[in-house]
């Protein structure tokens, strides 16, 4: 009933109809220095979206949490030195007016929430555009359905995400599901970006993986960088470095033309 594509506006850089985004940044946000660098790394290699986690969910809770409230901070101050817009994780209702405080541009509801339906309700009494992470055992009518309930709130500026899928295959973390943004596209007008970062969980899998996202049809991706992956307190396994992310935008950047999207 919506013939058109929607296309989301994140600090004036749009995502969805034709328009991709790169969004790209650490895992974590560590220090000042560090997303610092990294936002300006990945801004000129051509990511025009900071991410970073302030608030993380973590399988063990002994794993580094964040910096949460002062993670935010950190990334309004490389937001000051870059321009870029900023996507981090929002994990409950009462961490909501810090978010708000501090001006995110987009909230990022994890795997892990998808479902939690509360506060898929908040954020859909937000205007803040929202990305959809689909949870790691959820089918893509969830995951709809849990964009359906940001939308009936008030909401329409929604993005879904593919971050791979529990599978048996052991050899990788999870298992991109490839075959969702054709089939999203078809259930919904809404954009659809992929995290090949978190679906192999492995640095050498996420070029060709993002390189498949692209000829697939997806709206954008989300790449983890980070200035030293070795000692990352969270995910280095999975993270690019700089010179890595710049080498794979090389070769994202002819690939878009080819198939006439516009990296915006």
């Amino acid at each position: 009933f919506h013939p058109d594509d929607t296309i989301v506006d994140v600090g004036g850089h749009k995502i969805g109809g034709g328009y991709f985004a790169v969004m790209s940044g650490p895992c974590s946000v560590e220090s000042k220095e560090q997303i610092t660098y990294v936002a300006q790394r990945v801004q000129a290699a051509g990511a025009s979206i900071l991410r970073g986690g302030a608030f993380k969910p973590r399988t063990s809770p002994y794993s580094f949490q964040g910096l949460r409230a002062e993670g935010l901070e950190l990334l309004q101050e490389a937001r000051a030195v870059t321009g870029q817009p900023i996507v981090t994780e929002l994990m409950n209702n009462e961490h909501i007016h810090l978010f708000e405080d501090a001006h995110v541009d987009m909230i990022q509801i994890g795997a892990r929430n998808m479902q939690n339906f509360e506060l898929l309700k908040a954020v859909g009494r937000l205007k803040t555009p929202v990305l959809l992470k689909r949870g790691l055992s959820s089918t893509l009518e969830e995951l709809v359905m849990s964009a359906e309930y940001i939308m009936a709130e008030g909401n329409p500026n929604v993005v879904l995400c593919e971050r791979g899928i529990r599978t048996f295959e052991t050899s990788m973390r999870n298992t991109l599901d490839i075959s969702a943004v054709p089939m999203l596209k078809k259930m919904t007008h809404l954009p659809v970006v992929i995290d090949p970062s978190h679906a192999a969980g492995i640095a050498f899998m996420v070029p060709a993986l993002a390189q498949a996202a692209v000829a697939v049809g997806a709206d954008g991706l989300m790449i983890e960088t980070h200035n030293n992956p070795a000692k990352a307190k969270s995910d280095g396994a999975q993270s690019l470095t700089p010179d890595q992310f710049d080498a794979l935008m090389k070769v994202i950047k002819p690939e878009l033309e080819f198939f006439g999207k516009k990296l915006n």
